[in-house]
């Protein structure tokens, strides 16, 4: 499949690195081997623009994540409604499908995307209640000061991401009631690998019986296996048009749709827009979001090593 070259916000400018097209990117990373089970990656975002620069973006991410916002003036269109925060410490739930949000103002925002079976370990918030949604740490119980006060204004991103290291150290040590469950880690690997694979065919292929293992995904994941799949399916064609993927992929990703139109109806569902829209508009926060999620998947199925130069820088 062919990719015109993906809208850019030129009002845009960020310290944290950029695309070959001039997309913004994060600095992010794989956790330490002693997180590995809990955490699947690091992120930190500096943007800078124009003071009264507005931009009205989506994010779509397949994990629960923990966000905390040090910059800009943020809006997020949740199953709840509209929510608004400045400086905050929040819990993201996955999402079914792309939660618009809006930005005011220079932004960053750093934060830990949570392995599935993480919040179930740590009694943690439940993820199919909070699919769609997010709640600020406070409303959870949980040291929203403590996590605001990491981040030392002349740290770098490395030494941001070291912080947020020792904090999901404290945090396991002091809540964690169990291991995540190993099933969910298969269930991942293998959305990552073909999400167009059966669930009867993966539950045989894990050794699971399939009721159990539905219900271990929709714990962990928020949504029934069908669905996950689904999404990273779409994922992974989101990745690709806005030029955020291993582009020698393309064509497998391709062919996991019947046909064109198979691809604009289930792409329409999940993003509210057809492809070429998708491709036409700046998409910032979104891509911010793909480009890191893809180089979890790339490194996870072994196509990337970390570290690595990836395929669009």
């Amino acid at each position: 499949m062919s990719r015109n070259k993906p809208g850019v916000d030129q009002a845009i400018v960020s310290p944290t690195g950029a695309t070959r097209d001039g997309q913004p990117i994060s600095y992010s990373r794989a956790p330490s081997p002693d997180l590995e089970r809990w955490v699947g990656r690091f992120y930190v975002t500096v943007v800078d623009t124009p003071p009264e620069h507005r931009l009205d973006c989506g994010l779509f991410s397949d994990f629960a994540c923990i966000r905390v916002q040090l910059r800009g003036k943020w809006e997020a269109s949740t199953a709840d409604g509209l929510r608004t925060s400045h400086r905050a410490a929040m819990f993201f739930g996955p999402h079914s499908q792309r939660m618009p949000i809006s930005v005011s103002g220079s932004f960053t925002s750093v934060g830990v995307f949570l392995r599935p079976g993480a919040c179930h370990a740590l009694k943690g918030p439940s993820v199919p209640d909070y699919t769609d949604r997010l709640a600020t740490f406070t409303e959870l119980a949980l040291p929203e000061q403590r996590w605001l006060s990491l981040f030392e204004a002349d740290a770098t991103p490395e030494q941001w991401v070291q912080a947020m290291e020792h904090e999901m150290r404290r945090m396991i040590e002091d809540r964690a009631v169990r291991e995540p469950d190993p099933v969910s880690a298969l269930f991942e690997a293998a959305a990552f690998a073909d999400p167009n694979v059966t669930i009867a065919q993966l539950a045989q292929d894990l050794g699971v019986d399939q009721r159990r293992l539905e219900r271990i995904v929709r714990r962990d994941f928020g949504l029934p296996p069908k669905q996950v799949l689904r999404r990273a399916r779409a994922l992974d064609m989101a990745s690709h048009l806005r030029g955020v993927a291993d582009q020698a992929e393309a064509e497998a990703m391709a062919l996991r749709y019947y046909d064109q139109s198979h691809l604009i109806r289930e792409f329409t569902a999940l993003f509210g827009m057809s492809p070429r829209q998708f491709v036409e508009r700046p998409q910032p926060l979104m891509t911010l979001g793909l480009e890191t999620r893809q180089t979890r998947r790339l490194e996870a199925i072994r196509r990337l090593v970390p570290g690595e130069i990836k395929p669009w820088e």
